[in-house]
């Protein structure tokens, strides 16, 4: 037979809601400067990103400009891909673990922000730039884990 499952939310989970209501932020964010860099390299709508040599050393500013558009499309495109698992993560850890799992999700942010401004990184050529913000995978890895830990004690209860 199935039992119920009780549980208070801990007074800190407001740290969570509020870590997770800034997430929000930083998608529109990422977006203000996919739109930026649209404007920049006259790439229409609905095209998703700009033809270019692919050359951020091009002499053609066109190529420049196309390239700097894809790398900030494809930075906001990752920040959509993991998104969804981090916010619902933070959630879901945060019931146990308040703090823990908003000081994850603010660190992930901070990473993110890295790794949006790097990838658009004029200096640094296949949008390399974007390795300085890989650590955002350290605090999102520490998310799923406290999310299985907490499913896993909820089980042991």
């Amino acid at each position: 037979m199935a039992s119920i499952y009780t549980f208070s939310i801990p007074k800190e989970y407001g740290y969570v809601l509020v870590t997770a209501a800034s997430t929000f932020f930083l998608g529109v964010w990422h977006g203000g400067r996919v739109t930026g860099y649209r404007k920049n390299a006259k790439v229409p709508y609905p095209n998703q990103y700009a033809v270019t040599s692919g050359d951020p050393d091009s002499k053609d500013p066109k190529d420049v400009d196309g390239y700097l558009f894809n790398c900030a499309q494809r930075a906001h495109y990752n920040y959509l891909e993991n998104h969804p698992s981090v916010v619902l993560s933070m959630l879901i850890a945060g019931l146990r673990y308040p703090v823990a799992s908003s000081v994850m999700g603010v660190v992930w942010m901070i990473f993110r922000v890295v790794y949006a401004v790097g990838y658009t990184r004029k200096d640094k050529t296949n949008g390399k730039g974007r390795l300085a913000g890989v650590g955002f995978w350290l605090p999102q890895a520490g998310l799923f884990g406290t999310v299985g830990w907490v499913g896993v004690s909820m089980l042991r209860e």
